[in-house]
């Protein structure tokens, strides 16, 4: 099925999102941020002036605990690295182009504390589960018009088991940064093939990703709260080869995507 004109003049390409997303980010830090270190208005007066009012710290005993458990919610922009069979460009003429697609996941959150009290070093693993959209478009080489572009979609419900292994600076007040990296197996839970001539691509249903990225921790009074973006990129080749002139004409597709988890533990 064709793509309308419309859609393809709003076309975003990776690095504008990419772009979005980070611009998105920051703005959601800002005035996370300046709530977290919001100093108390009580002042208390004696007799040669004025004590100022201190921030309070929140969750104190926080990094006295070796486990804590919490949720996440995540949105995320998600493609696939495409690699087109040179052979088939030749007899074909045929172009193809992935595009990123948005996509939801949530799950849940165990933070293991590696050392002792103080240590920087965090083990976490967070299962959850991620509805996602993967899009490639075919059009015929030298025609320009929308109306010549075939998408093809990978819809799917997978299950996450990522590893991470977080490192993070010391507290300052109510906030501190970290970065985290580690490994992400991933299986699929069903594929989702609501049209048969737009869902004629197929992936395999298991994937390893290498994931990293950064966050901020920001602690309120019952519980901390943690933006952080974080960049995946897939280790596998998930084409499955069918007799079709979409699958024929890649040699290999793998994953690629920019997350922003709302992560929230106590």
């Amino acid at each position: 099925m064709a793509t309308t004109h419309i859609r393809y003049q709003l076309h975003l390409h990776g690095a504008q999102l990419k772009r979005f997303t980070l611009f998105g980010f920051l703005v959601l830090l800002v005035p996370t941020a300046a709530l977290a270190q919001r100093k108390a208005s009580s002042r208390a007066n004696r007799k040669n002036g004025t004590v100022r009012s201190i921030t309070v710290k929140n969750l104190s005993n926080y990094d006295d605990r070796w486990f804590h458990p919490g949720m996440y919610v995540s949105l995320s922009a998600s493609r696939f690295v495409i690699e087109q069979s040179p052979t088939y460009i030749q007899n074909q003429n045929i172009i193809a182009n992935s595009t990123y697609s948005p996509s939801l996941g949530v799950g849940f959150i165990g933070d293991v504390r590696l050392g002792g009290p103080g240590s920087p070093f965090i083990l976490r693993f967070s299962p959850g589960v991620n509805f996602l959209t993967r899009r490639v478009e075919f059009k015929p080489r030298g025609y320009p018009k929308p109306d010549s572009i075939v998408t093809q979609e990978v819809n799917s419900t997978v299950v996450q088991f990522p590893l991470m292994l977080k490192y993070q600076s010391d507290r300052r007040r109510n906030s501190r940064v970290y970065m985290i990296a580690g490994i992400n197996p991933i299986l699929t839970a069903s594929n989702r093939r609501s049209d048969p001539l737009r869902n004629q691509l197929q992936a395999v249903s298991s994937d390893l990703t290498l994931e990293y990225g950064v966050g901020l921790d920001l602690f309120y009074p019952l519980f901390k709260l943690a933006p952080e973006l974080r960049f995946s990129h897939g280790l596998r080749n998930l084409l499955v080869p069918r007799n079709d002139v979409f699958s024929q004409s890649l040699q290999s597709i793998s994953t690629n995507s920019v997350t922003l988890y709302i992560n929230i533990q106590n």
